[in-house]
């Protein structure tokens, strides 16, 4: 498990990305990158790091999902994940 901190960061990187991309987009449509530069640092989308929904883990991250490889298996063990079976031929 991540620390709260780590996953609070995460969430407001998230919320300055999406509050400044269409600034962003108008200013690098105009090449105006001096005023881009003016902008907060957590605002670019390239600081976001994809991270488990449930438990904040960074690494092993399933995007089809949003959960971590280890939560994902947890789950589908227990059949909570439809239309996820395991493999058995």
């Amino acid at each position: 498990m991540a620390r709260e901190s780590v996953k609070a960061r995460e969430r407001k990187r998230q919320h300055l990305v999406a509050k400044y991309a269409k600034k962003r987009a108008e200013l690098k449509a105009a090449g105006d990158y001096a005023s881009l530069d003016k902008l907060p640092k957590d605002a670019s989308p390239v600081r976001l790091h994809n991270r488990c929904k449930l438990t904040g883990r960074p690494k092993g991250y399933m995007r089809r999902f949003g959960i971590s490889r280890v939560t994902f298996r947890e789950l589908a063990s227990y059949g909570k994940i439809p239309g996820v079976t395991k493999a058995s031929w």
